[in-house]
């Protein structure tokens, strides 16, 4: 099911969906409460939002924190400096948060490229992401959530289901948040990223500037606890880098603050706003069905060196003998080949439209793309289906 027709199927669906949460909201059947995150760029909706209870650090986790701290050392106290001026924080302020923070040493070869080229597999990838338990943890998520995904469709135009998609893929709907202190795992980067690293001075800097972020929005707005993430600085239910926060962060609960942890308002409104700023266009399928068995090699080739990018036109694909699905043959904007390997069987397919690109933009892959489309696609129709039950998952 394509936007287009999500967006069809989203008319019939708001109607019925929206009275029963709105009874849900009144009669007080859903457990909510406010929420907390960083600056205002969200619209402001109710003040309500599904809390997402934290869990305790993973035993990895606090091994990795143990040891002794950077320390006030030459090259922490310059990079204090630099962010300092960066972010017109107070320098002394800088330097002591990233002296206090912890080297955590087991992260370091997570940034590095693999040892050798893996066989990519789509179809094991979907697979990862569309597992029963995800499609009912989204239901569940879809329907706790219906009044708030219903606003950011109707202020932003993206439809719940991808947003659905990105929360279920990114983190499984808050049950897998990361557990590392977001200021251990920056520092780390900023601090020792490996040297083999064949990009090690660009992304060296670009962990700095996560840094400087981070450390601006726990000066504005300081934390009870040290937030935790992933280990490269990603936090929150749609695992925003800092930067991130900066950018499209909104406080969608009208709180005054933006928690992208525990506010699932604030984090449905983040990722739609996302979207938006990056080109989403609301009345656009992110993608067709397209059968390339009969274009020649070469052709193949060179349809498919722009990647991602939308480059062509139907009437150019059809000029290679590229078989596009019907639904396809009255788009009239530019579309992308979009290769998926398949380990050792023939590759899949699809026709990417400038949404399709859009979703690449919070994870350049179109695996992910396309995995994050079938998902909310997959808990849409589970959505719909009376026959459908969830509860089953531990």
């Amino acid at each position: 099911m394509h936007i287009l027709q999500a967006v069809k199927f989203a008319s019939a669906f708001w109607a019925s969906a929206l009275a029963t949460a709105l009874l849900c909201w009144i009669m007080g059947a859903s457990q909510v409460q406010a929420a907390t995150k960083h600056p205002p760029t969200k619209a402001t909706p109710s003040k309500t939002a599904a809390t997402v209870k934290k869990k305790p650090k993973s035993s990895k986790a606090m091994k990795a924190t143990q040891g002794k701290r950077f320390g006030k050392t030459v090259a922490v106290r310059a990079l204090a400096k630099t962010i300092a001026r960066q972010q017109k924080l107070p320098v002394a302020w800088v330097t002591k948060h990233i002296a206090q923070a912890r080297p955590l040493t087991a992260i370091l070869p997570m940034v590095l490229p693999p040892a050798s080229a893996q066989q990519k597999n789509w179809t094991a990838y979907r697979a990862r992401f569309l597992g029963d338990c995800r499609i009912q943890s989204g239901v569940k998520f879809w329907r706790d959530n219906a009044l708030l995904l219903d606003q950011a469709f109707v202020i932003h135009g993206v439809p719940p289901q991808f947003i659905v998609g990105i929360l279920g893929v990114e983190t499984f709907y808050g049950q897998h948040l990361g557990q590392y202190p977001l200021i251990d795992s920056l520092s780390t980067l900023s601090l020792m990223f490996p040297a083999s690293h064949p990009q090690a001075a660009e992304r060296q800097a670009f962990f700095q500037n996560e840094l400087a972020y981070f450390l601006k929005q726990q000066k504005m707005q300081p934390s009870k606890t040290a937030p935790l993430g992933s280990y490269a600085g990603a936090s929150g239910l749609p695992q925003f880098m800092p930067s991130s926060i900066a950018r499209f962060a909104v406080d969608f609960d009208g709180d005054g603050r933006i928690d992208l942890t525990k506010s699932t308002a604030d984090a449905i409104g983040s990722v739609a706003n996302y979207f938006k700023a990056f080109g989403w266009q609301p009345s656009m399928p992110t993608h067709f069905d397209v059968n390339v068995s009969a274009v020649a090699e070469e052709d193949l080739n060179a349809l498919l060196a722009p990647d991602i990018v939308p480059s062509w036109t139907v009437a150019h694909l059809q000029s290679k003998l590229a078989v596009l699905s019907d639904d396809a043959l009255g788009f009239d904007k530019p579309l992308a080949l979009v290769q998926l390997h398949n380990a050792g069987n023939p590759p899949s397919y699809v026709a990417g439209t400038e949404n399709f690109f859009v979703i690449t933009r919070y994870n350049r892959s179109s695996y992910y793309a396309l995995a994050v489309i079938e998902l909310g696609e997959a808990v849409a129709q589970a959505l719909t289906d009376p026959s459908y039950q969830t509860g089953t998952c531990p």
